[in-house]
């Protein structure tokens, strides 16, 4: 296998690499996940080429058929992968020669490696974004249908995860929906971006060979070729980008997975997450743990940890091509597949679990989460300033802290106590329901206002 190594080297070197260079020089064992895409790029060179009157019809054709054949190995698992052949280009190329013989030395003309695996690596980063788009998508819909079942069920919202203000589960499940869609935003706009061929950038200075650069950019899909080919063949941004969107959204994902890990538990109770995605304690029976949640908690430090990996592989590289670029594939498909794993994980969760509408209004009814109602009602009808209406409200939540009881449960009287204006009518504002039926701002928790958003939401996601 040296031997066949070396004349695709060109005869550069008199010996093979030992044992030592080619363990950390060669990428096939993760870089054959290109296969796809490098055959494709491969395909539409090689009819570019033919249009272009730089090789024959016949050897396009060849090429074409024999590079069919290598997929159709791969795809069933008949191809032999060699690590002396270093990456899934040169092994695939070998492979062709085998196949069709002398023509398949003519595929490469016009182009090197560093555009071909330029250009694979962008085509699978902008694939892998398709199946995220389409991921994201599917758990929006899950939330939104989770939001639409309780639109109008009361349940604490909380700061410092503390009881704050009364709030719809409607409204709570809509909110990861605006972050799950900013995520989609995020990777939409950077698939967009990156849709540039580096096709034909050749090494790193383009090519004497009359190319057609547009050609080869339509037939694979991109808006344009890249417009400078020292930048075409060493620029890195797109998976960048594809780390950078992922890594928000995991920690979108894990803030999500959190809440489902304190709502399940028999301290809260808010949900109950299905069997699918829960396991058993070994040695105590009662146990039903959220593993699945927990799990995607901690895969998002993997993809953390791609993102900066792949800076800190592109930050001290000067133009164009180095080695160290061989770096970034192991991490963005590690990244790319645990995000897709917790992406199917939570959307799973999020369409089996049961909310506890009981608990859920129990806990929204303690923790005096109406005291923000009270001082409203206090400034709207009593006419106080708000710091005063603030003072006698946090008058009246330390009184029903000593009676160890909330603020509705307050009599009239202990209430005049501290403000003699304050009338009956104020327990109208001291019910959950009222609370939130009354926050009828634009994007508050009202449930006519939950309502609205889970229509423009079911238009937006179809």
């Amino acid at each position: 296998m040296t031997d066949t190594s070396n004349q695709m080297w060109g005869g550069r070197f008199a010996a093979g690499p030992d044992a030592i260079m080619e363990a950390i020089n060669a990428s096939i064992d993760f870089d054959k996940r290109l296969a796809r895409q490098d055959i494709d790029g491969s395909r539409a060179h090689a009819a570019m080429l033919a249009a272009c009157g730089i090789i024959s019809d016949s050897d396009a054709d060849a090429i074409r058929e024999g590079l069919l054949t290598v997929l159709s190995e791969i795809e069933t698992g008949k191809f032999e992968f060699s690590k002396a052949l270093e990456d899934i280009h040169m092994n695939i190329e070998a492979r062709l020669k085998e196949i069709i013989g002398e023509p398949a030395g003519r595929l490469h003309t016009g182009r090197s490696r560093n555009d071909q695996v330029a250009t694979d690596f962008r085509l699978w980063v902008r694939d892998q974004i398709d199946e995220v788009d389409a991921a994201l998508v599917a758990l929006c819909k899950a939330l939104v249908a989770q939001a639409e079942s309780g639109a109008d069920w009361v349940m604490p919202g909380f700061t410092h995860l503390q009881t704050a203000q009364p709030v719809t589960w409607g409204h709570h499940m809509l909110a990861y929906v605006e972050m799950f869609a900013r995520d989609l935003s995020r990777f939409r706009d950077a698939r967009a971006r990156m849709n540039e061929s580096p096709l034909g950038a050749a090494a790193l200075a383009g090519t004497s060979f009359p190319i057609d650069r547009d050609m080869t950019a339509q037939a694979l899909g991109f808006d344009r070729p890249a417009a400078n080919s020292l930048d075409g063949v060493s620029d890195r941004d797109f998976a960048l980008e594809f780390l950078s969107a992922a890594s928000i959204c995991a920690m979108h994902l894990s803030r999500l997975a959190e809440e489902l890990v304190i709502w399940s538990s028999a301290q809260f109770r808010f949900v109950t997450l299905s069997d699918r995605f829960s396991t058993g304690s070994s040695i105590m029976p009662q146990k039903k743990n959220p593993d699945a949640a927990e799990l995607i908690r901690a895969k998002i430090g993997r993809i953390f940890g791609a993102n900066v990996a792949l800076m800190t592989v592109m930050k001290g590289l000067p133009l164009t091509y180095s080695k160290d670029m061989q770096e970034d594939k192991e991490q963005t498909f590690d990244a790319a597949d645990n995000l897709m794993l917790a992406l199917a994980a939570m959307e799973g969760m999020v369409k089996d679990m049961q909310a506890n509408r009981a608990s859920l209004e129990a806990a929204a009814s303690s923790g005096f989460s109406t005291a923000t109602d009270l001082a409203d009602w206090l400034v709207r009808e009593l006419g106080l300033p708000f710091r005063d209406a603030h003072h006698i409200t946090g008058a009246l939540v330390a009184r029903a802290e000593t009676r160890g009881v909330d603020l509705p449960d307050l009599t009239l009287e202990e209430m005049q106590n501290v403000h003699p204006d304050i009338r009956a009518e104020v327990f109208d504002v001291l019910g959950v329901h009222n609370s939130v039926a009354s926050r009828t701002s634009y994007g508050g928790t009202a449930p006519l206002r939950v309502r609205e958003q889970i229509a423009r939401w079911k238009g937006i996601l179809g």
